[in-house]
C-alpha cells in the first residue's frame, strides 16, 4: 500500500480507558481517518464526553452494526477477552482487504487448548490462531506486514520480554531461577476493578494477585521460547498500585560465569541500538515510570546487588501506551510500512486520572 493514502480505520471499544488512548494517538496520525467508534453503551454520544483530551472532530459513538465493513481497511479491537474472535472469524474470510490488530488474549496463545485453560473460556476461531502473529515490534519488525491478523501483546509481557529475550540470547543470565516482580496502575485492570478486586481501600492501596498462576505467564514462556529456543524457569508476582497508569518490572536473575551487570547492559544497549522507544540507562540507574507515562518508551536500568553473579533490571512502560495503544499503532505502522514511530511518539497531555 503507498505511504500516500489514508487508511480508513474503525476501532471496536473505544470508550475503555485502552481505546480513548488509541482514539488519542490516532487522531493525529496523518496516515488514518477514523471512520468508526463503537461500543455498546452510551450510542450517539460524541468521544469527548468521555475523554476531554480528544477534541477532534471524530464520529459519534455507534454500534458495531453500523460499520460498513466494504469501506474499513482496519479493525483495532480493544475487548474483553473472547470477543474479539467472535468479529475477526465472522468478517475474516468475507473481506479479504481487511486487517485486525487485537488487543485482547484472543490470538497470543498459539496453543489453543493452553488458551482455553488460562482464559476459561472457549476458543471459537481456533483455525485462524496460526494465522496471526503475536507482536512485540522489537522482535517483529520485518514480519508484520505479512499477517492480516495481529495480536497486541500483554503490558506485563511486553515490560518482561523487552529485557529479557536479549540477555537470554546472549547467554548473559541463567535460565532457572529468575523472579519477576511487577507493578502496575490500576488502569491495566480496566474499567470493571471494583468487580475485579474487592478489597478495601482499593484506590489507596498496594495489593499482590494472581499468585498461584497468573494468565500472562504462558505468554511469556510461550515467546521466550520462540525467540532465545530456551525454557525458563521463573516466578512472576503482580501487583496494583494506587496509581492510574504505569508498569515497573523488577526482575531478579543470577549471571552466567564471567558476566555481570555491565555486560548485560552492554547486551542491550547493543540489541536496542537503532531502537526508537527503548532507552538503555546507565548502570546503576534509580528507575521510576514517571519518565515513561503517556508515551510509548520503554526505559531499562541494569543494576548491581550486593549478592555475587546476581543483578537486578528493571523496566518501565506506560500499560496504556507501549502495552497498549501505542504498540497497537507501532505494529500498524509496521503493517502498512509507515515510519515505524509515526502517531505514537511522546504525548504529554495528562490522561483524566493521572
Amino acid at each position: 500500500m503507498s505511504i500516500k493514502k489514508k487508511i480508513n480505520v474503525a476501532i471496536i471499544g473505544a470508550t475503555g480507558f485502552t481505546g480513548l488512548d488509541l482514539i488519542l494517538l490516532l487522531s493525529k496520525h496523518p496516515k488514518i481517518n477514523l471512520t468508526h467508534l463503537c461500543a455498546t453503551k452510551k450510542l450517539g454520544k460524541k468521544i469527548s464526553f468521555f475523554d476531554k483530551r480528544i477534541s477532534k472532530k471524530l464520529p459519534i459513538i455507534s454500534s458495531l452494526n453500523n460499520i460498513n465493513w466494504n469501506e474499513i481497511d482496519l479493525v483495532f479491537l480493544s475487548l474483553p477477552n473472547g470477543e474479539a474472535q467472535k468479529i475477526i472469524l465472522k468478517n475474516n474470510k468475507k473481506y479479504k482487504k481487511l486487517k485486525f490488530i487485537d488487543l485482547s488474549a484472543d490470538f497470543r496463545i498459539t496453543n489453543k487448548k493452553i488458551y482455553e485453560k488460562n482464559y476459561k473460556l472457549k476458543h471459537k476461531a481456533s483455525t485462524l490462531i496460526n494465522n496471526a502473529l503475536y507482536s512485540i515490534c522489537e522482535f517483529n519488525s520485518k514480519n508484520v506486514h505479512k499477517y492480516r491478523i495481529i495480536a497486541n501483546p500483554g503490558c506485563y509481557p511486553t515490560s518482561i520480554q523487552l529485557p529479557l529475550i536479549p540477555l537470554i540470547k546472549d547467554k548473559i543470565i541463567k535460565f532457572n531461577n529468575i523472579i519477576i516482580d511487577s507493578k502496575s496502575g490500576y488502569s491495566g485492570a480496566g474499567k470493571n476493578l471494583e468487580k475485579k478486586f474487592k478489597h478495601k481501600n482499593l484506590y489507596k492501596s498496594t495489593c499482590a494477585y494472581g499468585l498461584k498462576n497468573h494468565r500472562h505467564i504462558c505468554e511469556i514462556e510461550q515467546e521466550i521460547l520462540k525467540f532465545t529456543n530456551k525454557k525458563i524457569k521463573f516466578i512472576f508476582i503482580p501487583h496494583l498500585l494506587p496509581t492510574f497508569r504505569g508498569i515497573l518490572t523488577s526482575i531478579y536473575v543470577n549471571t552466567k560465569k564471567g558476566e555481570t551487570a555491565n555486560t548485560a547492559r552492554k547486551s542491550l544497549t547493543n540489541f536496542y541500538k537503532n531502537s526508537k522507544f527503548i532507552k538503555i540507562l546507565k548502570l546503576n540507574a534509580p528507575l521510576g515510570s514517571g519518565n515513561v507515562l503517556n508515551t510509548n518508551n520503554c526505559e531499562i536500568s541494569v543494576c548491581d546487588s550486593k549478592i555475587k553473579n546476581k543483578i537486578i533490571i528493571f523496566s518501565a512502560i506506560d500499560n496504556l501506551v507501549k502495552g497498549a495503544s501505542g504498540q497497537a499503532i507501532q505494529n500498524m505502522n509496521l503493517l502498512y510500512k509507515f515510519p515505524e514511530s509515526l502517531g505514537c511518539l511522546l504525548y504529554t497531555s495528562p490522561s483524566p486520572r493521572d
